[in-house]
């Protein structure tokens, strides 16, 4: 099979440039991330400072009621009219809202916390946008990877990471609509760039073309499912990992610099959702995958399933998410320790592309490394 030196240079330069804007992008967000926690501090300092205010002015306006009260009391000439001076109360004296603006500090102004809340949705504008020029680029990569050598670009480990974050950021670039929820970006993108540095700089293998052990049609079939699934399983197991952060520290008692990181993040509720509807997909899609590798297995080796080390934990790893999906419809289940499940079930798939890959031997071992 003859390879295209110059395709190959050119997905090489796709990979870098995919990476290098994932990491701009993380950067932007990462600031964003913390503009929004000060926006979100801001603003809760300054209701909390408006309603000191309002308690004040109410107590000046109840004092002041009550001078008026023992006056009329006091007063021999009383009349019905100073008797009805016993019925004014502090809501009489309306509240002066632009006084009370005035007396807070320059930065809980409403301006400046509008200011400072309107910076950081621009900033989360920018994320989204580089993260899609960064998925159409790193797709790029995996279409010119694959022209270069003249088949699907899922040969090694470093083709395979390639494949599976690319799919995740997908997902990921699908859920993440909506501005509320962009300030997850940093929690996907950390561990898309940490896998695509890895995958550069210790996994990186040169154009060329594939084992005859893997010159099947099934290589495709088998190989794109499972990445797929693998994908949307990344992105459920970063929701789970948010959830439960956010469920130790509820909104308005973060504490601790823990307290600090889990201050933007949205509602707990909001990203169980997220983790169980990516779960839902990843279930059948991984499970798809493991069939047809059963299938392929039987073709290529006269038996659909022999306990290798690859198949065992691929399926430890669907069972791990068919019990988290089982454990949040079971009453008692639900919350931390469903979500504590997917988690153990994002490690074990992360296991199994690490650990298994490039220290364990078997009839997998096509990452070059073992």
């Amino acid at each position: 099979m003859q390879i295209d030196p110059q395709l190959s240079e050119f997905s090489d330069l796709a990979f870098r440039s995919a990476e290098s804007l994932y990491l701009l992008a993380l950067a932007i967000s990462l600031v964003f991330y913390g503009m929004v926690r000060v926006g979100a501090d801001r603003r809760r300092q300054r209701a909390e400072e408006l309603e000191k205010l309002q308690a004040e002015h109410s107590a000046r306006a109840t004092s002041t009621a009550k001078v008026t009260v023992g006056a009329g009391a006091a007063s021999d000439a009383a009349d019905s009219d100073v008797a009805d001076a016993g019925e004014i109360t502090g809501d009489d004296i309306e509240p002066d809202f632009a006084s009370f603006e005035a007396q807070l500090p320059e930065r809980l102004r409403s301006e400046s916390v509008s200011k400072t809340l309107d910076r950081a949705d621009k900033l989360g504008g920018i994320t989204q946008s580089l993260v899609w020029l960064a998925i159409a680029i790193h797709a790029v990569f995996v279409i010119l990877r694959g022209l270069a050598t003249n088949r699907f670009p899922w040969g090694n480990l470093f083709e395979y990471v390639g494949v599976v974050t690319l799919f995740a950021m997908v997902v990921a670039a699908l859920m993440i609509r909506r501005k509320a929820m962009r300030v997850m970006w940093p929690w996907v993108l950390t561990p898309v760039v940490g896998l695509l540095f890895y995958a550069g700089t210790k996994l990186y293998a040169e154009t060329a073309p594939v084992v005859p052990a893997l010159q099947s049609y099934w290589l495709v079939i088998h190989v794109s499912t499972v990445a797929i699934g693998a994908g949307i399983g990344l992105m459920s197991g970063v929701a789970s990992l948010m959830y439960l952060l956010r469920r130790k520290y509820p909104k308005g008692e973060e504490q601790g610099w823990l307290g600090t990181i889990a201050a933007p993040l949205p509602d707990a509720t909001k990203l169980d959702a997220l983790a169980y509807r990516t779960a839902v997909w990843a279930l059948p899609i991984f499970g798809l995958g493991i069939i047809f590798g059963a299938i392929w297995a039987n073709a290529a080796w006269g038996r659909p399933w022999g306990w290798d080390p690859k198949e065992t934990v691929s399926f430890i790893t669907w069972i791990l998410y068919a019990a988290y999906l089982h454990a949040r419809a079971t009453p008692g289940w639900r919350g931390r320790k469903s979500a504590w499940i997917n988690v153990f079930a994002f490690a074990t798939m992360v296991f199994n592309l690490f650990f298994i890959n490039m220290v364990v031997s078997g009839l997998h071992s096509y990452a070059g490394l073992n």
